[in-house]
C-alpha cells in the first residue's frame, strides 16, 4: 500500500492556507485588509514605481481626478488597483508584509 503521509500532509497544509483567507466581499472592487492596513499606516516605507502605459487609456488623466473625487492620494490608488488586479489573478505578496514596512 502507497504512503500517502507526505500528499496528506500537503493537503492540510493548503486547507489551513485557505482557512485564513479573507472572505470575498460583496464589492468586488473592495481592497485586500493586509493592504487597507498597508496604505493606512502612516510610516510605510515606499518605493518609485514607473512604467510606461498607453497614453491612449489616460491614465495620469483618470487618477488625477480619482484622486480630487476621493481625497486617496495617486500613489495609494494605483498601489490599491495592481494589488487587487494581482491577487485576483493568483499572485498575492509572498508573505504578509508588517504595515510600516
Amino acid at each position: 500500500m502507497p504512503d500517502h503521509t507526505h500528499h496528506i500532509r500537503l493537503l492540510r497544509d493548503l486547507a489551513d492556507i485557505l482557512e485564513t483567507q479573507p472572505v470575498p466581499a460583496d464589492d468586488p472592487f473592495t481592497s485586500h485588509p493586509d493592504t487597507q492596513a498597508i496604505i493606512a499606516t502612516r510610516h510605510t516605507i515606499r518605493g518609485q514605481l514607473n512604467y510606461a502605459v498607453p497614453e491612449a487609456l489616460q491614465l495620469q488623466r483618470r487618477i488625477r481626478r480619482y484622486n480630487a473625487d476621493s481625497g486617496i492620494p495617486h500613489g495609494d490608488i494605483v498601489a490599491l488597483a495592481l494589488d487587487g488586479f494581482l491577487r485576483a489573478k493568483g499572485y498575492p505578496p509572498e508573505s504578509p508584509a508588517p504595515p510600516g514596512g
